[in-house]
């Protein structure tokens, strides 16, 4: 079984529950267990700003699903709660970002491995730590470094 760091966030059609069913979903995945998952954490929007805050949060499965069959499930559970995609960094009720898979490094067009953003988002960073202390992301080093070079810090935990 790998190890798959999953990112959630949502903001809009009630996003705690939209994250509680995604959770659930991940957990319903073939070939894949719900292992872990950190709080839920409120956070300004990275894109434009008419638009709520998010709540994001961070899942660990535990999958046999290749990372591109699993990126596919990924959409699907987005596609059914829901989610649009009619503006970049727009609001969604839900988004769900392959963060990390085992140490695997990739750059394939549809999926590249670690999440080129996480080194600069602390409402990926702070629930990754919350989970995994000492996680290290290949290429980048250790998640706690990087968090401390975040200079956007608007994620607050909510529960």
């Amino acid at each position: 079984m790998s190890r798959a760091w999953i990112g959630l966030g949502s903001n809009l059609d009630r996003p705690r529950q939209q994250l509680e069913r995604a959770f659930q979903a991940l957990d319903t995945l073939p070939e894949s267990r719900l292992a872990a998952r950190s709080s839920l954490y409120r956070s300004a929007p990275m894109g434009p700003a008419d638009q709520p805050d998010y709540l994001n949060a961070v899942a660990l499965l535990e999958t046999a699903l290749e990372p591109l069959e699993l990126l596919d499930r990924l959409q699907a559970i987005e596609q059914a709660q829901g989610r649009k995609r009619e503006r970049h960094w727009g609001p969604r009720t839900l988004d769900l970002d392959l963060l990390l898979y085992d140490d695997l490094v990739m750059d394939h067009p549809r999926l590249r491995l670690p999440h080129p953003g996480i080194g600069q988002r602390d409402f990926v960073l702070i629930p990754l730590l919350e989970l995994a202390g000492e996680l290290e992301i290949p290429g980048w080093g250790r998640a706690s470094r990087l968090l401390a070079k975040c200079t956007s810090r608007t994620a607050r935990r909510i529960g």
